[in-house]
């Protein structure tokens, strides 16, 4: 039986939805790293910003009752999604009233609680976004769909992180965060016009198990662990990104430090992003077609090298092409990766739980890749870039092994998906 292909308007509306989330990420991940350096902030100060991405390491707490609790009428995902926007839009505005100079010659706590926020209303969102888009996603579409999600992503990263790095020095402060804001707004109208369908899959178990009073997080987390093959999976789920924790943070300060400014930083990491964007969706592609036993070796192959080729900078090879040229070929194989590593997340979500499973997948990679992020500085100043990113290639290269033994086993118990699209669509 064919799989019935997504909407447009559901392709659209799930962009959309990943695009937000990427804004203020792009800040915490590629602007304020450069911006603090510049402040001339030290590296192991810079490697504990990862700390403020703490909602996302945690959201697995809240995850379940965000797939349980909703606004009739509404949606169960979209009563979610539609609030934390509107919240984050108003704490961007917040942003925009302060000021630079002061925050970072010593007044960076006011700072750091709005950016805690900002992370603390985009992983809610994310929970329900997740749990929507595994909702709507047959199996054979999830390697495309993800793509879409990604792409959305690292566009948003490239609008909250290296545009506004451009902005920032040439329209200034407040401006370059209004504007953030008024994107944001705009990325909203798709999630006004959705009307999502019901959990029409619900069963009686699922909604006793709704009804009942506290509890419901933690049967949900530990049923999850207890199907068989799972801890296989999630040994590559907490490996397969820690070389790219330990070396992606201290790129904009090692290009900082290299003489670069925040326009040069800033168009830099616009182009590799965007290749990183476009990559995606040819990893989709090819995840679709190959299927996830050569997608998530070869592409994680590509990541270790990507990152180790970083170690030619502090050598003395710091020329402007070959730069280039080593970050697009990171952003690449970085983009490629996430997208099987997501798909694969997504294959692993039980039905009517969607969210709370892809969430807590989620934050078990995010919470160690987070602490590896966050020594990241304390490492890179030790040991120097060099061998900082040959160790986070190398750190690629051994997360390969329990990738290698988890698709023995998955290829040889998965199934072909014969879901039918939920249907979905703007309100008349």
């Amino acid at each position: 039986m064919p799989v019935a292909r997504p909407s447009t308007f559901t392709l659209v509306l799930l962009s959309t939805l990943y695009f937000s989330q990427g804004l203020p990420s792009g800040l915490l991940a590629h602007a304020l790293p450069a911006l603090l350096r510049q402040y001339q902030v030290p590296l192991e100060y810079i490697g504990y910003l990862k700390l403020l991405a703490l909602p996302w390491m945690l959201k697995f707490l809240w995850a379940p009752y965000v797939d349980r609790f909703h606004f009739t009428g509404t949606g169960p995902h979209r009563s979610w999604i539609l609030p934390m926007q509107l919240f984050v839009i108003g704490l961007l505005l917040v942003l925009s009233r302060l000021d630079p100079a002061t925050i970072f010659s010593g007044y960076l706590l006011p700072f750091f609680i709005v950016l805690l926020l900002l992370n603390l209303s985009s992983a809610t969102q994310d929970i329900a976004t997740d749990g929507l888009t595994v909702k709507m996603l047959p199996s054979r579409w999830r390697g495309i769909g993800n793509s879409i999600q990604v792409s959305g992503y690292k566009l948003g990263l490239i609008i909250g992180g290296s545009v506004l790095l451009l902005a920032i020095d040439r329209i200034g402060w407040s401006t370059s965060f209004v504007a953030l804001a008024a994107i944001l707004a705009l990325l909203t109208i798709p999630v006004l016009l959705f009307r999502e369908p019901p959990d029409i899959n619900e069963g009686p178990t699922v909604r006793a198990q709704k009804s009942q009073p506290g509890g419901y997080s933690w049967r949900n987390n530990r049923d999850f662990f207890l199907r068989p093959g799972v801890l296989r999976w999630m040994l590559v789920l907490v490996t397969y990104k820690l070389g790219d924790s330990l070396g992606s943070a201290m790129i904009k300060p090692m290009l900082v430090d290299a003489g670069y400014s925040l326009s040069l930083i800033g168009t830099l990491t616009l182009a590799a992003s965007i290749a990183g964007m476009l990559a995606a969706v040819l990893g989709g592609v090819l995840y679709y077609r190959l299927g996830p036993r050569v997608t998530l070796l070869g592409f994680g192959l590509l990541q270790a090298a990507g990152l180790a080729a970083f170690a030619l900078i502090p050598l003395g090879y710091t020329d402007t092409i070959l730069i280039t040229g080593v970050a697009l070929f990171e952003q690449m194989a970085d983009g490629m990766s996430t997208v099987v590593l997501f798909a694969l997340m997504m294959e692993h979500c039980r039905a009517n739980h969607e969210g709370a499973d892809y969430s807590l997948q989620a934050c078990c990679q995010v919470i160690l890749a987070g602490f590896v992020g966050a020594a990241s500085g304390w490492i890179a100043s030790s040991l120097g870039y060099g061998l900082h990113f040959l160790g986070s290639g190398l750190l690629g290269l051994l997360a390969l092994v329990p990738a290698w033994h988890f698709l023995r086993y998955f290829t040889a118990t998965a199934k072909p998906d014969i879901s039918e699209e939920a249907p979905a669509g703007p309100a008349a």
